[in-house]
């Protein structure tokens, strides 16, 4: 069924021959008669009753030229919806991202995008981990993701942010100096990590560079860590990012041997993105995250 033989049927209804159908399509008679019975052949049944007052319409006919408006109708409603997706009067871009990014520093580059195209809608998917994120653009379900670098081949990434792991003690600890050693952290012991991937590449970095630590990650969420070393019961460790709003009683000092996790914006490589898509992706190109996080962490 071709939507030719569809404004076929409805040009013949609407004028009751094929000549005058004929000449509002452009097209030859024999054409106009050659989409009506190759439709009638698909379907089985006869559209239209033909005869020397021209073409009226069976009432099977009836029926099929209903449904043959709405189609058409449906058609055009698509036409529009994609000529508005190109035109960024409408457009939907989904972003995939872990809390401390979607909260404290997606918001402010969506507002900044808002601001020129009002009328693109713009959703955060909030993932537990990066590795949920990096799945949510696998299968679909959003277009671009904020994940930790780096990753897997099937992605094209770029860096944008690095957020520094810091370690949060209590409020009444007493550290000498400025800087805190391993030792320092392991009066504490067990000292809190997260348990997202992220707290495994701080978990792996720890064997490395100290023997003496001991860790614990019976807490997942972020303010339930930090609630926690508020209150005195506990040291932990956190990207800093994850750790906002720190309490001002509370001490941060940087890891005697630093370590950062890399952000970065991802999309599926090869990728055929919509216009509105495309578009945010320039924006998150030029928008300064880091300056943000900073201004964020103080």
């Amino acid at each position: 069924m071709k939507i030719s033989q569809l404004k076929a049927v409805i040009a013949v209804a609407d004028h009751g021959n094929f000549s005058e159908a004929a000449l509002e399509l452009q097209l030859s008679q024999p054409a106009i008669s050659h989409a009506i019975a190759t439709l009638e052949e698909e379907l089985g049944i006869p559209l239209f009753a033909r005869g020397r007052r021209g073409a009226v319409l069976t009432p099977a006919g009836e029926r099929i030229l209903y449904h043959a408006r709405q189609t058409l109708e449906h058609i055009e409603m698509m036409q529009h919806e994609a000529n508005l997706h190109k035109g960024l009067h409408g457009g939907h871009v989904r972003i995939a991202s872990f809390r401390s990014v979607a909260t404290h520093l997606l918001p402010k580059a969506i507002a900044q995008f808002h601001s020129s195209f009002p009328e693109v809608a713009v959703t955060i998917i909030e993932c537990p981990a990066f590795v949920d994120v990096e799945n949510s653009l696998r299968e679909g379900r959003a277009d671009i993701g904020i994940t930790c670098l780096p990753t897997s081949d099937e992605f094209e990434v770029w860096e944008i942010l690095r957020d520094e792991y810091v370690a949060l003690l209590p409020p009444n600890s007493r550290i000498v100096g400025k800087q805190i050693t391993w030792e320092d952290l392991a009066a504490y012991s067990p000292v809190m990590i997260p348990t997202t991937p992220c707290g495994r590449i701080l978990h792996n970095h720890l064997k490395t560079v100290t023997l003496s630590m001991n860790t614990t990650t019976d807490i997942q969420e972020d303010s339930t860590i930090v609630s926690m070393v508020n209150q005195g019961l506990r040291a932990a460790i956190l990207p800093r990012l994850a750790a906002v709003p720190i309490p001002q009683e509370v001490q941060v000092y940087s890891l005697p041997v630093p370590l950062e996790r890399v952000m970065g914006v991802a999309i599926l490589s090869n990728a055929l993105q919509v216009p509105a898509v495309f578009t945010f992706l320039e924006m998150l190109r030029k928008f300064d995250f880091q300056s943000l996080a900073k201004f964020t962490y103080s």
